[in-house]
């Protein structure tokens, strides 16, 4: 974000991203029984993508890209030893995940694959919500 929030303005913001990950978490459930197994990874990571935004927006770290929003998780809280590692590579995991689903040709994701990413991704909010409860 290029211009400087206010306490209240954050708050929002962050209370915004973070409905928004969850809402878009949601519709995975639907779009997976429709079998549209590639559309189900690109959902969960955004959900993943709208939850990792709060957290930045919380602690004003910019970030201009989908690259750079990883990178500033990399840096402000696993290396500052804030976010386990294994949160990190799974947030790197879904990322290529969704760039292969939506720009390769012949990659399809399949059911199974689907049902292992949602509690990984779950989890993964679930973490990241919590960090950003603390006042850290």
């Amino acid at each position: 974000m290029k211009q400087s929030l206010d306490k209240e303005s954050v708050k929002a913001l962050v209370e915004y991203r973070l409905q928004h990950a969850k809402t878009t978490f949601a519709e995975v459930d639907s779009i997976t029984e429709s079998g549209f197994y590639n559309t189900a990874v690109n959902r969960l990571y955004y959900a993943c993508y709208y939850a990792v935004i709060a957290l930045l927006v919380k602690h004003n770290i910019p970030a201009q890209t989908h690259a750079g929003v990883k990178q500033m998780l990399g840096l402000h809280f696993v290396t500052t030893k804030k976010l386990n590692p294994e949160y990190a590579r799974f947030y790197a995991q879904m990322f290529n995940n969704r760039i292969s689903g939506d720009y390769d040709d012949f990659i399809t994701f399949d059911l199974e694959m689907i049902e292992e990413l949602i509690p990984q991704a779950q989890l993964f909010i679930e973490v990241i919500e919590k960090l950003i409860e603390e006042d850290i």
